[in-house]
């Protein structure tokens, strides 16, 4: 059956706008921009200029146009189950920039609404669609590395002064969070596809010195996994001048670390496989500072899905396993306890 371009409306022209500006500019074949809309005039003709996308100046001209199939949501995290109710009330679809939102009751009950509404929802967590990442998801699926045993992510990025200078940058009524939720979630999201999400985990976060910010900069966890497996994880924003993220999965037959783009597959028998990506994703003084292709890859995907009737790879449902994560660390810290997940 022929189908037609995805129709798609933009919801939010602020910095998390960039990479998806370019992939959506290399995908023209499958997705048409029908509008795009910021409450700032500036911001609209700033993206019209620089893109040569159609912007709009209400809301109301995004929503109740019936050209558009599907909406690439982009404002701030405390504002997405609001809009995503509004999505789902006019019929449309959704690719969700994350956090899904601030709280995982709220997380839940978004992931529901669209759930209930009939329509397909994607969170942007493009860095399960990094090919290093995709080669590590298949060698887990084919039992490369046997059953877990240990399994760790360290996130050490830096962010300069200048990053918590802006208005609202690191506090919790506009983030919804620190670290956790606003950098280190994707590799987490990441951790989580491939690890598995922990029964049981500990934690201590706190804020450096560094920042006049009250959400966590600093945060180290412990975890324990349904198989008796256990492991760490560690985040930061003060690590300067920022490093490649890693993860490292020890298993029965061999061992998987990922570290930036590089893949490392080390078995037993002495057998290794390396594989190299290109890029950065982002982990120093410029958060912006990442090739723009996995964003390509996982917004084709979601038009792909919404085409084809089925969830997204990166669904709503799938990717309240970092928050649930992220929700139970937080709790742990804060109560100076193990938390159990349900």
């Amino acid at each position: 059956m022929e189908t037609h371009p995805l129709r798609l409306g933009i919801i939010g022209l602020g910095m998390a706008a960039q990479p998806h500006a370019l992939a959506l500019a290399e995908l023209t074949d499958r997705i048409t921009v029908v509008a795009a809309f910021s409450p700032s005039a500036e911001r609209r003709d700033a993206f019209a200029r620089n893109t040569g996308f159609p912007v709009v100046s209400t809301l109301q001209d995004v929503l109740g146009n019936r050209d558009v199939d599907a909406i690439l949501l982009l404002t701030p995290p405390t504002t997405h189950l609001d809009l995503v109710r509004q999505c789902a009330a006019a019929g449309k679809h959704v690719l969700l920039e994350k956090p899904i939102e601030v709280t995982l009751a709220q997380s839940v009950a978004l992931v529901e609404r669209m759930e209930q509404a009939g329509l397909r929802l994607g969170v942007v967590f493009q860095h399960r669609f990094r090919p290093v990442v995709k080669r590590l998801r298949a060698a887990l699926a084919a039992g490369a590395i046997g059953e877990l045993i240990a399994a760790s992510a360290e996130i050490r990025w830096w962010r300069p002064p200048a990053y918590y200078a802006q208005p609202g940058r690191g506090i919790k009524a506009r983030d919804g969070g620190g670290v956790l939720i606003t950098q280190a979630i994707h590799s987490i999201d990441v951790f989580c596809t491939l690890a598995g999400t922990p029964v049981e985990v500990g934690c201590f976060a706190t804020t450096s010195p560094l920042r006049a910010i009250d959400t966590e900069d600093i945060a180290a966890g412990m975890l324990r996994f349904a198989n008796g497996a256990i492991g760490t994880i560690g985040a930061t924003t003060a690590a300067y001048p920022g490093f490649p993220e890693r993860i490292e999965l020890s298993g029965t037959l061999g061992t998987a670390t990922l570290e930036g783009n590089t893949l490392r597959l080390l078995y037993q028998d002495g057998r290794q496989e390396i594989v190299t990506g290109e890029g950065t994703t982002g982990g120093g003084a410029d958060p912006m500072a990442f090739d723009h292709g996995p964003h390509k890859a996982l917004i084709a995907d979601f038009a792909a899905a919404v085409a084809e009737g089925r969830d997204p790879d990166a669904s709503g449902r799938s990717a309240l396993a970092a928050h649930r994560l992220i929700e139970a660390l937080l709790l742990a810290s804060a109560e100076h306890r193990l938390v159990t997940l349900a």
